[in-house]
């Protein structure tokens, strides 16, 4: 399999290093680009109403826009007592999209009275590999836990620092890069994605 161009619709240089690890682990020879290779093509609105729906509209235009396959996520916050949200509104929940300081404190104030015991949540990620003929596949991961009452460490971003994951004493900002890298729901869908991209682009 010789280099296949595969396009990350992303401009997150983080996200490009992580899926480029997950397949070389794979053992794929594929050149994989961040969308900022193709400057021109715009940023496509997420108008979808699931995680699949809107990674699915990025790969698309994006396999579209450059004639080549594309992968996109999409992932957020389900919390189980708001019904799964923040969900696809994850990034902009207090209002104003990527302040990440303002949705985790208006997350906190309305979950103030909700037991420890009713506080599960989850991190959901769906990531879609989309080829220029309209083919297209999308698979799921997740990272349960419980919501902290107040935030806690330093690492990672978004609602990290509130997330402990299922089985650790630790909330996800805790947790080392490599620790989050293999148990995050985007990993997971990342990985799931690997036999995908080895069966569709082979």
């Amino acid at each position: 399999m010789k280099h296949q161009r595969l396009i990350l619709a992303t401009r997150n240089a983080g996200k490009v290093t992580e899926l480029r690890a997950i397949l070389t682990e794979a053992d794929l020879d594929i050149e994989l680009v961040g969308a900022d290779a193709y400057p021109d093509v715009p940023d496509v609105k997420e108008t979808g109403v699931t995680f699949a729906e809107n990674a699915l509209l990025k790969a698309h235009a994006l396999a579209r826009a450059t004639g080549h396959p594309a992968v996109a996520d999409d992932s957020g916050l389900c919390v189980d007592v708001l019904g799964g949200a923040p969900g696809i509104f994850s990034a902009r929940w207090a209002g104003r999209h990527g302040d990440d300081q303002a949705n985790l404190e208006l997350l906190l104030a309305q979950l103030s009275d909700i037991g420890d015991e009713h506080r599960a949540a989850h991190f959901a990620c769906a990531a879609a590999l989309a080829l220029p003929d309209g083919t297209e596949r999308v698979v799921e991961g997740k990272l349960e836990g419980t919501l902290r009452r107040a935030p806690a460490g330093t690492g990672g971003f978004g609602y990290d620092p509130i997330l402990q994951v299922e089985g650790d004493t630790r909330t996800c900002a805790e947790l080392t890069a490599d620790e989050k890298n293999a148990i995050s729901h985007r990993g997971k869908a990342f990985r799931a994605l690997a036999p995908v991209i080895r069966e569709l682009l082979a």
